[in-house]
């Protein structure tokens, strides 16, 4: 067989590298890696080469999504309990331009936590469908009780280095990000724990003063939680950990790109403080991301969704919009050019917790692809490690 027979070209109007813009585009894959990127008119089009093309479309890296509780019917917190699989959620990211994502678990009962993790990390090692999990990412429970969320308080708890040693152990490897609360008694030593096990201490559900949060940035906490959700607001005199963070290049910033967890002048001034690779974009999505309005769940806390909000006890709790759609809230609220939002849902995510070999399109990185309709922004095709997850008009959509 020829040896073109394994290579496939995928022809777009332009790429979004996301480096750089690139006019009437082609992404050469060979099985799993990137062979060659660059201008159509730079490559020979053999008889034998599988091609796909599109007209009036633009190709950005896979996204990657480092913080989402569920969707599909599938709870993180809860995977004996979820009505659907891990796989469901896998496929459904897949339909929507991802191709990684870190499974999010909340503070629960000690007990349910460790068992939650131990089931989760194992199930995360499986083929999947659809998007691949690439780590899990717990949040809590060491948060201030004063800024909970949607996390129910009796779950949450004092820094306790045992637990959290406890934590990491039943996550078997996987566990890659913690979120905390820098003010609390122990950080400092907790920080040092996750730095040891390879685990990215991200501070959030917080009260910190400057102080605090210095001392945290110093101590290796270099990752903060959904930036301005969960923390105090800001103030002209009194330095909290969103002042901080904004201003502290060693630490990168997540942020909600729902439209609706941060206000659009918000949205502004972090695109305007954060360098575009200390900017982080997540969905904070749950359970009930493509699923009727209902009653849903994260973890212990019960949600209800309608019209697209979800909430718990009146209160915002995750989302039901994916990252195809709140990057464009990075332009359109941020300011920020197609090329620079990119790079928060793909490069810099993946740098960000050390996943060096994908988020970008250069040859020998990852073939992880997305490809959308200009214009609409529809996605057309997902492509994760060089296969076809996703293709519009394959099935019922």
């Amino acid at each position: 067989m020829s040896k073109n027979r394994d290579r496939r070209l995928y022809v777009v109007d332009y790429l979004i590298t996301p480096d750089q813009r690139i006019d009437h585009g082609a992404v050469l894959c060979e099985g799993n890696r990137i062979l060659a990127v660059g201008g159509l008119s730079g490559f020979s089009l053999e008889d034998e080469l599988r091609i796909e093309r599109f007209s009036n479309a633009y190709m950005t890296p896979g996204f990657i999504d480092t913080h989402i509780h569920g969707a599909g019917g599938f709870d993180c917190s809860r995977v004996k309990d979820s009505p659907c699989r891990l796989e469901d959620m896998s496929r459904v990211l897949g339909e929507r331009g991802v191709t990684g994502f870190f499974p999010t678990v909340v503070a629960d009962e000690p007990e349910k936590m460790l068992e939650n993790l131990n089931v989760l990390s194992r199930a995360i090692q499986k083929d999947m469908p659809g998007a691949e999990p690439l780590a899990i990412h717990i949040e809590g429970p060491f948060l201030n009780p004063s800024k909970c969320g949607a996390q129910v308080k009796d779950c949450l708890q004092p820094v306790d280095i045992n637990f959290a040693a406890e934590l990491i152990a039943a996550g078997n490897g996987m566990v890659k990000s913690m979120t905390f609360a820098p003010e609390l008694r122990g950080a400092e030593q907790l920080i040092s724990l996750l730095r040891e096990n390879n685990v990215t201490p991200s501070m959030g559900h917080s009260l910190a003063d400057g102080q605090q949060t210095l001392r945290a940035i110093d101590a290796g906490a270099n990752h903060c939680t959904h930036l301005f959700n969960g923390m105090q607001p800001l103030h002209q005199r009194d330095m909290g950990l969103a002042s901080i963070v904004l201003t502290d290049n060693r630490v990168t910033a997540e942020l909600i790109i729902d439209g609706r967890h941060v206000h659009p002048r918000m949205v502004d001034l972090a695109c305007r403080c954060k360098r575009s690779d200390r900017l982080v974009g997540i969905s904070d999505g749950t359970m009930a991301f493509g699923m009727p309005n209902g009653t849903y769940h994260i973890g212990p806390s019960s949600i209800v969704v309608h019209g697209g909000y979800s909430q718990s006890n009146g209160k915002l709790a995750g989302t039901t919009t994916m990252l195809d759609a709140g990057w464009h809230s990075l332009m359109s609220c941020g300011h920020l050019s197609e090329n620079r939002a990119a790079l928060a849902v793909t490069r810099t995510p993946a740098e960000c917790f050390g996943f060096h070999d994908r988020g970008i399109l250069q040859p020998g990185k990852r073939a992880d692809l997305a490809v959308f309709e200009c214009g609409t922004n529809r996605l057309l095709m997902t492509v994760r490690r060089g296969e076809i997850i996703y293709k519009a008009g394959d099935k019922n959509e």
